[in-house]
C-alpha cells in the first residue's frame, strides 16, 4: 500500500506549519524454492548428465533382479519403476541425474516484510527536514527429508532422514535530512546535512534426525523421527548486529545552468571494525560548464542542442568483511580426551588470527565526461573516462600451513580499473510511426597494482587438471593460469625434434617460455581472463497508433571462458563433440590431440586448450504490444487495455561450445564454467489493464 497525508496549516500567526507530509510503503512477499546443485563438475544432476553415456538406460532391464538386491533403489514417482543404477567404481560420485532428481530432497521458504516512514516539515518556504524509518523483517528457512536409497555403490544411504532450519534477521535504517535551497537571480544554491544509522541482526535454528516412522511427505518431520539421541542434531546461534553509522552533508551551486557545482563529505563508521578504526571520511566534488548557454555558441544552437562538459572526483568506502576480524574470538567445538579412560571433553580455542590494524578499504575515482545534443536533442551522444584506485583492499593476508589457523583479513591490495563509457541515443518520427534507436558500451582496463604478500602472486581456484587462476601483480584480477600450447606432434620427427620427451604423435606441444628446454610449472602463464573487455548494449523501439514493440541486446566481448565441465578421471564418460574432430593421424587436427586418458605428455593440465572465447550478443528481451482505441475500453470502465507478447534470452550469438557463456561465477572463479546451468528462455503473453 502506498499512502500520502497532507497537512496545511491556514493560520498566518503559526506559518512554522507550513506544510507538513507524512507518507508509508508496505510490501510483502512469499517465495518457496526448490534447488539443485549447480556449476560443480562433480556429482550434481547437472553435472552427471552432461558427463554420463547416453547410451544408459534410464530404467534398469530386469526391475526384479534390481530390487532383490538393492530394495532401497529409487523409482519414478510417475509410474513406479526403478531407475537404472550406474557402477560407482566406474562413475564416482555421478549417479543417474533422474534419479537424483527424484528424491525428495529440501524445500526452501522465506516470508519477507518491507516497510518505509517518512515525515517531511517545511520549516520556511527554502528549509525542509525530513525524517525516514525503513524496516526490513525476513523469515526464511528449509525444510528437508530423505528416504533410505541406493543411487550406486559409492551413493547410498541405509536410514530415512529429515531436517529443518530456520532464520529471521531484522534490517532498520533511520535517516535525518535538513535540506534548504535558495533562487536568487541566476544564482541557485542548495545545500543539505543528514544522518543514517543502520543496524542489521538475527538469529537461525537447525535440527536434523534419523529414521522416520513412515516414509510419507506429510509426515516428514522431526516428530516422527525416531532415531536416538546419538543421531539427533542441533545448532541455532545469534547474530551480533552489524551496524552502520554516517554523517554527511553536501552543498550544489548552480549559475544560469551554465555553471554548475557540487561537493559532497561523508564520515562512515562501521562494527565490522576495532574502535581505533571505526570511522573513515569520504569527500566527493564535481563541476560542470554547460558550454551551450555562453552567449559566443548562439549561433549553433540551431543543430547543437546540448553541450556540456563534466569532471568529478571522489572516495567512498567498503566494509564487507566478516565480524570481529579486529579481534580473536573463541570457537567452540573443539572437544578433546581427558584424563583415564579418555573421557571426551567440551573445549574451545581462539578463532583464527586477529588484525587490529584492519580498516576500511577506500577507492578513488576521477570523471570526466561529455554530453552532446543535436536537432533538439533527437540525436544525444554522452562519453566518459573513468579511473578507479583501490587502495587497501580487505584480503586474506598468507599464512604458513603450519600455523595451523586461517588467515588474517589486512588492507593489502591495490587495484586499478580504467575505461571508457559510450552512450548514442537517436528518436525520429515518420508520419503516425515515433523510433527510437540507442546504444551503449563500457570498456574496462582492470590492473592488480599490488597484492600485498611477498612473492606478488596468489594461486586460487584448481581442478583436477591443476591451478585454474592466479592473482599476479602486473595482471588483470584474477586471470586464467597455465601452458600455452602451439599445436599437436604430427609425427615421430617433430616429437624427436622437441623438448617433451614423453610426447607421442598426437600429443600436445606446449611452449617452452623461458627457453630453457625443457617444459614444467616455470613455462606457465596468463591463458585468459574472466572479466570482459567491452560490456555492450542497444535497444530498438517504435510506437504506431496502438502498437508498441521493443527489443533490447546485451552482451559482452574481450572475455574468456575456462571451460572444465568435461571429466578427466574418468574412462567412461560421455565426450564433448569437438573430439570427433580429434587427431586421428598426421595432419588431421593441430589442436584436439589424440584420444588418450593416461597420456605420459600430460595433454589435458591446464593449458589454453580448456580456454575458449566466451563472447556473446543476446537478445535479452523483445516485446509487442497493442494499446486498444480508449473509445472501445471506455464503454466496459476500463481506461486503457493493452495486450502484448514478450520473450527473454530469445536469441544468443556466441562461439563458446558450452551450456551458457554468461557464467555466473564471480570473485576468484569468474569465468570459469563447472557446469553452470544455463539461462530459461522465457515467453510471456499478458494484458494490462488501468480502470
Amino acid at each position: 500500500t502506498n499512502t500520502t497525508y497532507n497537512l496545511m496549516d491556514q493560520s498566518a500567526s503559526r506559518n512554522f506549519l507550513h506544510k507538513f507530509t507524512m507518507g508509508m510503503n508496505i510490501a510483502y512477499s512469499r517465495n518457496t524454492s526448490y534447488g539443485i546443485t549447480t556449476n560443480s563438475e562433480f556429482g550434481g544432476p547437472l553435472g552427471s548428465a552432461l558427463g554420463m553415456a547416453p547410451t544408459l538406460q534410464v530404467y534398469a532391464d530386469d526391475p526384479e533382479t534390481l530390487l532383490a538386491e538393492h530394495p532401497t533403489a529409487v523409482k519414478d514417482p510417475r509410474n513406479g519403476k526403478p531407475f537404472s543404477i550406474v557402477e560407482g567404481s566406474i562413475y564416482n560420485e555421478m549417479v543417474n541425474p533422474l534419479a537424483s532428481l527424484s528424491l525428495p530432497g529440501s524445500k526452501g521458504n522465506s516470508d519477507k516484510f518491507v516497510s518505509n516512514f517518512w515525515a517531511e516539515l517545511g520549516i520556511w518556504d527554502n528549509l525542509k527536514f525530513r525524517s525516514s524509518l525503513g524496516t526490513d523483517l525476513s523469515f526464511w528457512g528449509s525444510d528437508g527429508w530423505s528416504p533410505a536409497y541406493f543411487l550406486s555403490t559409492k551413493n547410498f544411504r541405509e536410514y530415512s532422514e529429515v531436517w529443518s532450519s530456520m532464520n529471521r534477521s531484522l534490517v532498520w535504517q533511520v535517516e535525518n535530512v535538513l535540506s534548504y535551497e535558495k533562487q536568487f537571480g541566476s544564482h541557485f544554491i542548495q545545500a543539505l546535512v543528514g544522518q543514517s544509522a543502520q543496524s542489521n541482526m538475527g538469529q537461525n535454528l537447525a535440527g536434523g534426525n534419523r529414521y522416520l516412522q513412515e516414509e510419507d511427505p506429510y509426515k516428514a518431520n522431526m516428530g516422527f523421527a525416531t532415531g536416538t539421541q546419538e543421531y539427533q542434531t542441533a545448532s541455532g546461534y545469534v547474530y551480533t548486529p552489524h551496524r552502520l553509522s554516517s554523517l554527511f552533508a553536501r552543498i550544489s551551486y548552480n549559475y544560469a545552468e551554465r555553471y554548475m557545482f557540487q561537493a559532497t563529505v561523508r564520515r562512515d563508521g562501521s562494527s565490522n571494525f576495532g574502535p581505533n578504526n571505526l570511522y573513515a571520511i569520504f569527500p566527493s566534488a564535481s563541476v560542470g560548464w554547460n558550454f551551450t548557454n555562453e552567449s559566443f555558441m548562439e549561433g549553433v544552437s540551431d543543430w547543437l542542442t546540448t553541450g556540456k562538459l563534466r569532471a568529478s572526483w571522489g572516495k567512498n568506502g567498503n566494509e564487507s568483511i566478516g565480524q570481529f576480524r579486529y579481534t580473536t574470538t573463541m570457537a567452540s567445538g573443539n572437544n578433546y580426551p581427558f584424563g583415564n579412560p579418555g573421557v571426551v571433553s567440551t573445549g574451545a580455542k581462539p578463532n583464527g588470527f586477529a588484525n587490529a590494524d584492519i580498516r576500511w578499504e577506500e577507492s578513488t575515482q576521477t570523471d570526466i565526461g561529455l554530453d552532446l545534443g543535436f536537432f533538439r536533442d533527437a540525436l544525444t551522444f554522452s562519453v566518459d573516462w573513468y579511473k578507479k584506485r583501490t587502495t587497501g583492499m580487505l584480503m586474506d593476508i598468507p599464512v604458513p600451513a603450519y600455523s595451523g589457523d586461517s588467515a588474517p583479513t589486512g588492507n593489502v591490495g591495490v587495484m586499478d580499473n580504467s575505461g571508457w563509457e559510450f552512450d548514442l541515443r537517436y528518436r525520429f518520427s515518420l508520419g503516425d510511426a515515433h523510433f527510437n534507436i540507442g546504444a551503449n558500451a563500457t570498456y574496462l582496463n582492470n590492473l592488480l597494482v599490488e597484492l600485498g604478500n611477498e612473492n606478488g602472486w596468489q594461486n586460487y581456484d584448481s581442478h583436477k587438471i591443476g591451478t585454474l587462476t592466479r592473482a599476479q601483480n602486473g595482471y588483470p584480477f584474477p586471470f586464467f593460469y597455465g601452458w600455452k600450447t602451439n599445436g599437436l606432434f604430427q609425427n615421430w620427427a617433430e616429437v624427436e625434434a622437441g623438448i617433451q620427451p614423453n610426447a607421442q604423435p598426437g600429443d600436445v606441444r606446449f611452449v617452452d617460455l623461458d627457453n630453457n628446454g625443457v617444459i614444467d610449472d616455470d613455462d606457465r602463464t596468463m591463458i585468459g581472463k574472466g572479466m570482459p573487455d567491452w560490456s555492450i548494449g542497444f535497444n530498438l523501439g517504435f510506437t504506431w497508433k496502438g502498437l508498441d514493440f521493443n527489443a533490447f541486446f546485451q552482451g559482452v566481448y574481450g572475455v574468456d571462458v575456462y571451460n572444465v565441465t568435461r571429466r578427466t578421471d574418468l574412462y567412461y564418460i560421455n565426450l564433448p563433440a569437438y573430439m570427433m574432430n580429434r587427431w586421428t593421424g598426421e595432419n588431421s587436427s593441430n589442436r584436439i590431440p589424440r584420444f588418450s586418458y593416461e597420456s605420459a605428455n600430460e595433454n589435458w593440465r591446464a593449458s589454453d586448450l580448456w580456454v575458449e572465447d566466451g563472447s556473446y550478443l543476446r537478445l535479452k528481451n523483445i516485446q509487442l504490444g497493442y494499446t486498444l482505441p480508449s473509445h472501445l475500453t471506455r464503454k466496459i470502465f476500463i481506461s486503457n487495455l493493452r495486450i502484448y507478447v514478450a520473450g527473454e534470452n530469445v536469441l544468443t550469438f556466441t562461439n563458446y561450445s558450452g551450456f551458457d557463456p554468461e557464467i555466473a561465477s564471480g570473485g576468484t572463479s569468474l569465468g570459469i564454467d563447472r557446469g553452470v546451468y544455463p539461462q530459461s528462455k522465457i515467453y510471456t503473453l499478458g494484458i494490462n489493464l488501468t480502470f
